[in-house]
């Protein structure tokens, strides 16, 4: 990505290859891992571990990026980042393993399992739900230091902006995970994307300054990854720990789906008004409809996926 030469080789290198390793990287993969070796009443507060985790990368690097940038250029700053990313193989050993069918649990073959879990009415409205998670979480990702420039901010609040997403997100990560092995799942999720669209209501009415913008942030950041505990503890009851993997993977896939369309139509509309205003307000709108998608859910497990009589 740092050497592209045209557009094509950055769309293959930035969008290509980045978003398969996302995709082979991200939590499909680790809660997966996780949730073989963890206790079921223990699950949804180590998912959140590992969620905060993921939240602490988020907070050291975006400013470590933009320092980066600042010192090094955009494309020595991209070499340095890879070369950080590299120590991360090693620590992949320790998601080694599978998880075994335990006796008596429903052994079904991809397809099947796959149909199966699509016919279960739940998770069809948390996958649906997870869509609008990736929608919120791209868009502001992406979008909101160029959203902050334009308010006339500078460019390193865009990047703490972020990062104090990413401090935030560790604390509400924790919470979330403890509050799932206690409360509802599905009532969570519902509270957590109401309060997304009453903070993204309130952030567009008040006056854009540094001080809004790290209210926002810290409000969005305990909500943010929030949803991930609580979304992977749903799948793995649903289903089992065996099929978490590839049930919550299709999960990630509308979460990703979300993400695209946030980044996509925030450029497009900006593109077109000069504005963020129109997705600002649609991320409002999602975030309404998501919270009354989750109310339906069940919180029990798929018949086809429990235990058989012996």
């Amino acid at each position: 990505m740092a050497f592209s030469p045209d557009t094509l080789s950055l769309t293959l290198t930035a969008g290509l290859a980045t978003g398969v390793g996302i995709a082979v990287t991200s939590f499909g993969v680790v809660m997966a891992a996780f949730g073989r070796v963890v206790p079921a009443e223990k699950r949804s507060f180590i998912f959140g571990v590992a969620t905060a985790a993921s939240s602490a990368g988020q907070f050291i690097f975006a400013p470590l990026g933009q320092g980066f940038i600042n010192t090094f250029g955009w494309q020595m700053a991209l070499v340095w980042l890879a070369v950080l990313l590299l120590l991360i193989v090693p620590l992949s050993a320790a998601l080694r393993g599978r998880s075994e069918s335990v006796p008596g649990q429903a052994d079904l073959p991809f397809m099947q399992a796959l149909s199966s879990a699509w016919g279960h009415g739940s998770y069809r409205l948390l996958v649906i739900g997870f869509f609008v998670c990736g929608f919120h979480l791209a868009f502001i990702n992406v979008h909101m230091p160029a959203y902050l420039v334009q308010c006339g901010l500078s460019p390193e609040v865009g990047s703490w902006t972020i990062a104090v997403i990413g401090l935030f997100n560790i604390a509400g990560s924790l919470l979330s995970g403890w509050l799932g092995s206690r409360l509802p799942k599905q009532m969570l999720l519902a509270t957590i994307y109401f309060l997304r669209a009453v903070t993204i209501a309130v952030f567009l009415l008040v006056p854009v300054s540094e001080v809004t913008a790290y209210g926002f942030a810290a409000a969005m950041g305990l909500l943010w990854l929030s949803t991930v505990p609580l979304t992977a503890g749903l799948v793995t009851l649903f289903f089992g720990p065996r099929y978490m993997g590839m049930l919550y993977g299709v999960a990630f896939f509308s979460h990703q789906l979300g993400s695209f369309v946030g980044v996509w139509l925030g450029g497009v509309v900006f593109d077109q008004t000069g504005s963020y205003s129109l997705v600002w307000y649609l991320g409002i709108l999602l975030g309404l409809a998501s919270a009354v998608v989750h109310l339906p859910i069940n919180e029990r497990s798929a018949p086809r996926f429990g235990l058989k009589p012996a």
